[in-house]
């Protein structure tokens, strides 16, 4: 009948059974019937599941050489940079199927203006430095996740790349208040360049 060893354990027919943290399983399908199967699956992952329970939850520690990465901080208002709260004003408005920005004047006054913004970069290409990107009103915590919503967020595009980095930066650059952007974005800033806060 039973035929018990440290290695393997045999069942009626004598058809090989695994063992694993006291839970033997067939290893031949003849013997375990397919509505089973599921709650033998659990029953494999109870151990793991367990271990992970008690275990302290890990924290990043990034790579060596790299930058902190930077908590949630707020931006201070800076004289003569546009003010996150100025473009958050936006509001959206039902049109036929779809959401569109509604801008007050004193957005669309800024359009095709040269302004400077503050924010965090976002890289949407690879590298160090970057002609394309993202600046957003909060620093990005997640590589597949928009750090805002579309009113917390520009799209920049540099004449000279960036460097890119964890800190805010300032750009300056010619401003398009985008009405009706097929990627959803409602600023945009060209011919940008690095600028400094003052």
């Amino acid at each position: 009948m039973w035929n018990e060893t440290p290695a393997l354990i045999t069942g009626l027919n004598d058809k090989p059974l695994a063992t694993m943290n006291s839970i033997y399983l067939p290893l031949d399908s003849t013997l375990m019937h397919a509505s089973l199967r599921p709650f033998f699956g659990f029953l494999l992952a109870l151990p793991l599941i367990a271990s992970a329970a008690t275990q302290a939850p890990s924290q990043h520690v990034p790579p060596v050489g790299a930058p902190a990465a930077p908590t949630l901080q707020q931006l201070p208002e800076l004289p003569g940079v546009i003010s996150w709260n100025t473009l958050a004003k936006v509001k959206q408005v039902k049109a036929k199927d779809r959401i569109l920005p509604e801008f007050p004047k004193e957005i669309t006054a800024l359009n095709d203006k040269e302004v400077k913004l503050q924010g965090f970069m976002m890289p949407l290409e690879p590298g160090e430095k970057q002609k394309h990107f993202l600046i957003s009103v909060n620093p990005q915590t997640c590589s597949f996740c928009l750090p805002a919503g579309p009113e917390g967020v520009v799209e920049v595009k540099t004449k000279a790349p960036v460097k890119y980095t964890f800190e805010p930066v300032v750009v300056t650059g010619k401003m398009s208040i985008l009405k009706d952007d097929p990627m959803g974005l409602y600023y945009r800033l060209t011919e940008a360049a690095s600028a400094s806060a003052k």
